[in-house]
């Protein structure tokens, strides 16, 4: 189901997510991404779902939600690929705004040097940006990109976007130990998104398994060296390195809501816990779907994770959707 939630951000509240990609279909394979490495990469844009059964199941989740008074703050695109790879994600914008709720849209940036793309996103009210190296070395050893991308056109690209762009814009640099965080590469990466003038910046720092076991979190002194050298630069900086809590929705079926949020969004276990209190339910259907090889369960840090299996019928789904675009 393209429509999950609404699940707690750290950024934006209560959001009901929209996944408008199919399983793992990426500009990217980031070293850190918490779904694991890209099945499929792709460059070119191309149309995945209809832009209005999407509206209709954001009506139908945001109608279940409320009747059990959970609020939604935020719609958002925020899918498990990237977002700005669906040709329609302009339409898909237009339709949902007579619902009346904001609409928000984290994108890794990799297609900000195409017009219609920025065209496409600029209709949205929230936008991040992904800055997490202005350097071409560096970005291609944490995000991996398609061997079609080039840096120096997505970051003209993004200070177009900015220069233009109505609603607020925030970034997020995704900070991996031994990878992006030297005083030089820190302080490039800062000036860059300082000229974007972004409402928040944000650091980030790989908080669930990452799709590499060695791509982890830095050193304290370093994320605390960061902030100083973006705060140096950058009008408003923050953290985005803690728990965003459990207040999951629940929407009336239990399996339903836990595979569809962990599709895109991991969950810790006291979370799961947590849900499945609210829900009246047992453990018994988490293990069903761990059994069924529906749901993974992982370890990272110290504390369990759950997140949906990426099995033969969800690339079976993949091909059917995307076709037979290049590969990287």
């Amino acid at each position: 189901m393209p429509v999950f939630g609404p699940v707690p951000s750290r950024r934006l509240g209560q959001s009901l997510g929209i996944n408008n990609i199919p399983p793992k279909v990426c500009t990217y394979s980031c070293v850190y991404c918490q779904l694991g490495r890209t099945l499929k990469m792709q460059a070119e844009r191309g149309p995945f779902y209809e832009p209005e059964e999407i509206v209709q199941q954001v009506k139908a989740r945001a109608e279940k939600a409320q009747k059990k008074q959970e609020s939604i703050d935020y719609i958002t695109f925020v899918p498990d690929g990237e977002p700005t790879l669906d040709e329609n994600l302009g339409r898909e914008i237009e339709l949902l705004k007579p619902l009346g709720f904001k609409i928000a849209v984290i994108t890794n940036s990799s297609l900000m040097d195409r017009e219609d793309v920025r065209s496409g996103l600029s209709k949205a009210d929230w936008v991040s940006l992904k800055v997490d190296s202005c350097g071409a070395e560096t970005w291609r050893k944490v995000n991996r990109p398609h061997r079609k991308l080039k840096l120096e056109g997505i970051l003209k690209g993004m200070v177009e976007f900015s220069m233009n762009f109505k609603g607020e814009l925030v970034t997020e640099t995704m900070l991996v130990k031994d990878l992006n965080h030297s005083e030089e590469q820190l302080a490039q990466t800062a000036e860059f998104i300082a000229g974007l003038n972004p409402a928040v910046s944000y650091i980030s720092i790989p908080i669930r398994p990452p799709a590499e076991k060695w791509a982890i979190t830095p050193d304290e002194e370093v994320i605390n060296r960061a902030w100083q050298i973006f705060v140096e630069r950058i009008g408003k900086v923050e953290y985005l390195i803690g728990y965003e809590g459990n207040a999951f929705a629940f929407t009336g079926n239990v399996e339903e809501d836990i595979l569809s949020i962990t599709s895109v969004h991991p969950m810790r276990e006291d979370g799961v816990d947590d849900f499945l209190k609210r829900a009246g339910e047992q453990w018994d259907t988490i293990r069903e779907l761990i059994d069924q090889g529906k749901l993974l369960q992982i370890e990272f840090e110290g504390r369990m994770f759950y997140v949906r299996k990426l099995d033969r019928v969800c690339r079976k789904h993949l091909e059917q959707k995307t076709g037979n675009h290049e590969k990287a």
